[in-house]
């Protein structure tokens, strides 16, 4: 256990008991109003960051100021640190469900497509009858749950809710993350700084309507089990609790192995490093991780693993490759560069911290080292694979928990352990106590808030910088619904890339082609020969079925932020087509247009 309860509290009475309050209702009131005076009509390269209204920013600030004084006080009820965090995920998870009239990330849309498919196949499919996208049939955990969850609500689609998934999502860490901490301190101050650290550091975007989000509640969920019930004296104090705990966690294991490919891995990887320390050496949560998820690898996932193992083998040491961005991948233009840099300085400013926190805390460097072990052991998943270049943020996401304790122990003051603070008081130690209290106001105070508040503020260019990509207009998603709801079965729907809502609407009928994951050489023939090129492309459709080119305003932001075609270019292929006999204008608006290939023989409808 630890103690932090070294520092004096500022105020006294019944005021140092309400006063926190004050400055959360004030903060909330400055979201509100932020809310309802933020334009999200025309998105810059910034994202979100340069639509919000300055009264934002100022609710952040005063947020955040107002729960640093709030937590560094021992006499304060518990209540307020974890308002002030309600209040954070408040404004950091739900702005953009409130600014936002349609759920983003293209990603979340396929999503919502396949639990649309699971519903109306009635069961799961293979590759011979969905292709690729089988390998979501062969991982069906989350969109299962997501599908009897939907009959359960009674809504048409997924879409009525997962725009507030984010928060959800983030809110079912709370209660885990708790748990872990409170395993190694029973400081609150300690405990609710990490949990701050890790809401602000957590930008990776693993929190929207996906697999991952449930899957690595869980996984926190599980380590924080094991931390707490299955030590060495846990185990001393009887067997059948252990059973209990062990069915517990072999429950969530399976919602994981089932719902993720890579969750179960990094699960593996942390429950081994537990196992090297002399605290844990209960082996039955590894051993239970690892048949598992061997035992679905070997039956249900084994057409996707036959296919992708050679892939695998290839990427295992090519540490370079694995953590490289590559075509497609890497910001381009003032905005993007901007916004990134921001989440990897908010990235390195919380590992930095945590170092600190690691070398300046010895007593925390003994007692919470099963914690440190376990930021560490994901480390040597960059060498395993690339995860379609999103390794390094992936490690970075599973090394968050035991970071952010870490760093969140750098801005506090030294620990001591309980007993030595008893010994202290014991022999009157007032020559600490009035040091403590001469430091209140000081260093100790200013730069701590400090490098809070900025870690604060960074989350919104971090998590929010390429909402320009992530966001579709009410438009957008009607030109794309007007789309599917004219293809006959067996059309060919062509864009530039999949970054449009519904990009797989119907894709057990309807096939997709985006020009931008061919060979560049075939991208630049486009680019020279558009009307000529994509019809040719487009050709082989028979009726009844029908060729469509989609270019919407999210392929554009797409294509442009993330260094493929500029606006220039794909205004050139649109203008082409525009031209064409070959091709007719099906629909247009302010968010995109739809041609269709002309096809000979028979009137065009």
């Amino acid at each position: 256990m630890t103690d932090l309860s070294d520092l004096p509290p500022a105020w006294s009475g019944r005021r140092a008991l309400a006063w926190p309050g004050l400055p959360l209702l004030v903060a909330l009131a400055l979201w509100a109003y932020a809310m309802r005076h933020t334009d999200v009509s025309r998105l810059d390269d910034y994202g979100l960051v340069s639509a919000l209204h300055p009264t934002f920013w100022a609710g952040l600030a005063v947020l955040t100021t107002g729960f640093w004084f709030t937590v560094r006080d021992p006499r304060r009820p518990g209540a307020w640190p974890a308002a002030y965090v309600l209040g954070l995920l408040v404004m950091e998870r739900a702005t953009q469900a409130v600014l936002y009239p349609t759920p983003l990330y293209a990603w979340a849309w396929k999503h919502e497509a396949v639990i649309d498919h699971l519903l109306t196949a009635g069961g799961l499919q293979t590759a011979d009858q969905v292709g690729d996208m089988a390998v979501y049939d062969q991982w069906p955990g989350f969109f299962a749950a997501q599908a009897a969850l939907q009959r359960l609500l009674g809504v048409d689609s997924a879409a009525m809710f997962m725009a507030w998934w984010p928060l959800a999502s983030s809110l079912m860490l709370l209660l885990p993350l708790l748990l872990i901490y409170r395993t190694f301190t029973e400081d609150r101050r300690l405990i609710w700084t990490a949990v701050w650290l890790f809401c602000v550091a957590n930008w990776v975007g693993q929190d929207y309507f996906s697999p991952q989000s449930v899957a690595y509640a869980l996984h926190v969920g599980v380590l924080a089990v094991v931390l707490r019930r299955f030590g060495r004296s846990a185990v001393r104090r009887g067997r059948p609790r252990q059973a209990v705990w062990t069915v517990v966690i072999t429950v969530m294991i399976v919602a994981i192995v089932i719902s993720h490919q890579l969750t179960p891995g990094m699960l593996a990887v942390c429950l081994l490093a537990l196992c090297l320390s002399r605290r844990y050496r209960d082996w039955v949560p590894l051993v239970t991780t690892v048949v598992i998820f061997l035992a679905w690898c070997l039956t249900a996932a084994l057409p996707f693993l036959s296919a992708a193992m050679p892939d695998m083998i290839r990427s295992i040491g090519d540490v370079g490759a694995n953590v490289e961005t590559g075509y497609g991948a890497t910001p381009t233009g003032t905005g993007a560069i901007a916004t990134s840099w921001a989440a990897r300085l908010l990235s390195g400013s919380v590992l930095l911290l945590a170092a600190v926190g690691v070398l300046r805390q010895r007593v925390l460097r003994h007692r919470a080292r099963p914690l440190l072990l376990v930021a560490a052991a994901p480390l040597p998943m960059f060498a395993a694979s690339s995860y379609g270049s999103e390794m390094i943020f992936r490690v970075l996401l599973f090394m968050l928990p035991g970071a952010a304790f870490f760093a969140a122990a750098a801005l506090l003051p030294k620990v001591r352990t309980l007993a030595a603070g008893a010994a202290a008081q014991e022999t009157g130690d007032r020559q600490a106590t009035g040091t403590a209290r001469s430091r209140r106001w000081g260093i100790g105070t200013w730069v701590p808030l400090a490098a809070l508040l900025g870690g604060t503020l960074a989350f919104v260019p971090a998590y929010s910088g390429k909402d320009r990509i992530n966001y579709f207009p009410p438009q957008e998603v009607a030109l794309v619904r007007q789309l599917f709801d004219q293809a006959p079965d067996g059309s060919l729907v062509v864009a530039a890339n999949r970054n449009y809502p519904d990009a797989y609407a119907s894709y057990w009928s309807i096939d997709h082609y985006w020009f931008l994951d061919d060979a560049r050489s075939h991208v630049d023939k486009i680019v020279r020969e558009p009307a000529a090129t994509l019809a040719d492309d487009m050709a082989g459709v028979e009726r009844p079925a029908r060729a469509y080119f989609l270019l919407t305003q999210g392929q554009l932001a797409n294509s442009e932020m993330n260094g493929q075609l500029d606006k220039a270019q794909l205004d050139r292929i649109r203008k082409s087509l525009a031209a064409s006999p070959r091709f007719r204008l099906v629909a247009e608006n302010g968010a995109g247009w739809l041609y269709a290939l002309k096809q000979s023989g028979g009137a065009e409808r």
